[in-house]
């Protein structure tokens, strides 16, 4: 996402909430090309505080947030529409109206949501969605792909450090593709782990795992890198896989699947917070 020569076009000011681990690389691709990022402490830890310096995030309050011309919703799936309901007084007030952008792994009818409650305030907004881990310096592997017709205007910031790609449709066609690229990677990964598991349970692990390496070598790579990088994210992924299981429909067979895969990383993600069994049992198998 990082990485851009800046052109010579007005530096905006954006403010991102929150400060997690994507939230505050994206901050840092901005500050890096100098622009002002704002953002929000209010019932943050610590460690946001210090992501959030190190990034170089002004903490305002929440009026002070209207000051930006774009404000990115960065949190996680449960809270995104409680964000905006949280913003819409303070944005309904402000005379300067910035662009609201959801950038939530969350499904097209919770996106319609969000936008009704934006729509009030007398805010423009973009539907939008990050495929990509939180970006470093000098990296091209994320992206923000955006909808809706201020999309465009958001795509300004293509000249400020980030990579936005502005998708055609309404503002939930941005959602709709980080539903199925992360039903598909997410997906993946939590039935890789179910099997480990139950190839464990069953006494087959050695010969399940000599199998891959012979037959499948390129999937026991993916499995490698993939499932033990899941284990401190579980307990973020668990709502958004059951945004993408609405995603898909509750009335489609493949709701069910995808529920289940929530759940597992519900328990992947008690798991990781206590005793670990099951996290040191996928590690075995791996050997990582």
């Amino acid at each position: 996402m990082c990485g851009f020569e800046e052109k010579n076009t007005v530096t905006p000011t954006v403010a991102i909430i929150a400060a997690g681990t994507m939230g505050a690389g994206v901050a840092r691709c901005l500050t890096d090309k100098g622009v002002r990022v704002l953002t929000s402490l209010e019932g943050r830890s610590a460690t946001s505080a210090t992501r959030a310096k190190a990034a170089d995030m002004t903490a305002v309050d929440d009026r002070a947030l209207t000051e930006a011309d774009f404000f990115l919703s960065i949190v996680p799936p449960a809270d995104a529409l409680a964000l905006a309901q949280r913003l819409a007084p303070v944005l309904t007030a402000a005379n300067k109206k910035p662009v609201y952008v959801d950038c939530n792994a969350v499904n097209p009818g919770t996106v319609a949501r969000i936008e009704a409650v934006v729509a009030i305030t007398g805010c423009a907004f973009v539907g939008a969605g990050i495929i990509g881990p939180p970006p470093k310096p000098g990296s091209t592997n994320t992206k923000i792909y955006a909808a809706g017709p201020a999309a465009v205007r958001f795509a300004t910031l293509n000249d400020h450090g980030l990579i936005v790609r502005v998708l055609d449709g309404d503002f939930t066609a941005a959602s709709a593709l980080k539903m199925s690229y992360a039903g598909i990677t997410k997906g993946l990964t939590a039935l890789a782990s179910a099997m480990l598991l139950a190839s464990q349970r069953g006494g087959a692990a050695e010969a399940l795992r000599a199998e891959l390496a012979e037959s499948q070598p390129h999937l026991l790579a993916y499995m490698t890198r993939s499932v033990p990088g899941m284990y401190s994210k579980a307990y973020r992924w668990v709502a958004e896989l059951d945004e993408i299981a609405d995603f898909v429909g509750e009335d489609r067979p493949e709701h069910e699947m995808l529920a289940a895969a929530a759940r597992l990383y519900e328990e992947l993600a008690a798991d990781n917070a206590g005793e670990k069994r099951e996290i040191q049992s996928l590690s075995k198998f791996l050997g990582v």
